[in-house]
């Protein structure tokens, strides 16, 4: 099974100075949350949306799936809009 990944005109960069990872694609760049990161880090193609969630679930305990679930897809969405996200 495959999952999101990143386009080609999009990447991910580690800014030291600011201890965040930015997003990269022509012409502009996004300043990531940990956890967007996180999402943008496992859409390589191999995650399914899935275990996209299920990685962030082990990694907050306090939340629960199901808002994970739904925090995930909609910034995913919100990704595939701007061109940075595709489906297999």
């Amino acid at each position: 099974m495959s999952g999101p990944r990143l386009t080609p005109k999009a990447r991910l960069k580690w800014d030291g100075r600011e201890n965040r990872y930015l997003l990269l694609y022509p012409e502009r760049g996004l300043a990531l949350s940990d956890t967007a990161a996180q999402i943008l880090k496992l859409c390589d193609g191999a995650h399914p949306v899935e275990a996209i969630v299920d990685e962030l679930s082990r990694t907050r305990p306090n939340t629960d799936r199901e808002t994970i679930s739904n925090d995930v897809a909609s910034f995913l969405d919100e990704m595939r809009k701007r061109g940075i996200v595709r489906d297999p």
